[in-house]
């Protein structure tokens, strides 16, 4: 059994990974019912909460049902980390999670996400304020290091223990990287084989499917497993891979109902959340990726695309399920 803090996972968590505009309480929610064991909020900035600003404060939403969650924050500055997590914990999540590893320009260039990992002190200074702030359970996700000429993450891990953090996602690129190349897991490896390292170490990077979750949990011995793009449009992957773990089996692949059937409870959990129209529209993003690799979708994908309320969404998916029950049976 793995243990962040208090919270109690499972031997070898699968964790779905905070993604922005993506790992909202809809999607969450579809995850944890196919076996993601530990989730978390996209992440929100630091000043955005401080200045109350209502995008941030709405991905502060939580629910029960799929606890236990983390929310994850960024930023650059000491006391507004510190304040923003005594924000996050009156909603009362299972841990804060701080991001050292976004990529994205407009967050590096505030000192923030990624931008930190230039100045492993100023990373250990954010990390104490936060840990200082709250009576939650401080995680943190980062990269390898800046980049191939700055790889650091060795000292990173040791100094972020000290602060008094609980685990440590390693997502195996660097920043110059971005999400191109290949993830080095080999560095999550020896982080692992580091006597003083005592807190989980979870990785990330390239995990797309069962057979590669079990390859790398074996040859790099890390204490779980963090997933994010290949869990877009495809919730399915958790329980994939931990039936192969068990069995050493593929689960069937899903099929057009039961892609239609996880579009449907994404948008009908999207509009209760942020209202139908709004909610259907922010859908938009997601058809594609539930339908990928399958054939003559794309007049179904524009039907779906016009759509504005769960009532012409449900005549959408009888009039795609029709078809493809037909075209099925013609390859028959």
């Amino acid at each position: 059994m793995i243990k962040i803090g208090n919270i109690e996972l499972p031997e070898f968590p699968l964790l779905l990974a905070p993604m922005e505009d993506v790992s909202d309480p809809p999607f969450r929610r579809l995850c944890k019912m196919h076996g993601a064991d530990l989730m978390y909020s996209e992440f929100i900035s630091s000043e955005g909460l401080i200045r109350d600003a209502i995008k941030s404060r709405k991905k502060l939403d939580i629910f029960d049902y799929e606890r236990p969650v983390g929310i994850q924050i960024f930023g650059g500055d000491e006391e507004a980390m510190a304040m923003s997590a005594r924000i996050v914990e009156t909603v009362n999540p299972d841990l804060v999670d701080i991001n050292f590893g976004c990529p994205v320009k407009k967050v590096v260039c505030k000192g923030a996400g990624a931008g930190v990992l230039k100045d492993v002190d100023m990373m250990v200074r954010l990390t104490k304020a936060v840990v200082n702030s709250t009576s939650l359970p401080v995680t943190v996700k980062t990269r390898l290091g800046w980049d191939s000429n700055s790889i650091n993450i060795d000292e990173v891990a040791e100094r972020l223990q000290e602060t008094g953090i609980k685990a440590l996602t390693i997502h195996a690129r660097t920043r110059g990287q971005m999400y191109k190349g290949e993830a080095d897991w080999e560095h999550i490896s020896r982080i692992k084989q580091n006597p003083n390292i005592e807190i989980p170490i979870f990785g990330n990077g390239d995990i797309d499917s069962p057979e590669k979750a079990l390859e790398y949990k074996n040859k790099y011995a890390c204490d779980g497993i963090m997933i994010g793009r290949a869990a877009i449009g495809y919730p399915w992957i958790f329980n994939e891979i931990k039936h192969f773990f068990k069995t050493g089996e593929n689960l069937p692949a899903p099929t057009i109902s039961d892609r239609l059937l996880a579009v449907r409870q994404h948008a009908e959990w999207s509009a209760d959340w942020k209202g139908e129209k709004l909610g259907l529209i922010e859908m938009r993003q997601h058809y594609s990726n539930y339908f990928r690799g399958i054939p003559h979708f794309k007049d179904f994908r524009r039907k779906f695309l016009e759509v504005y309320t769960l009532e012409e969404m449900d005549a959408v998916i009888q009039e795609t399920q029709e078809f493809y029950a037909e075209y099925q049976a013609q390859q028959v």
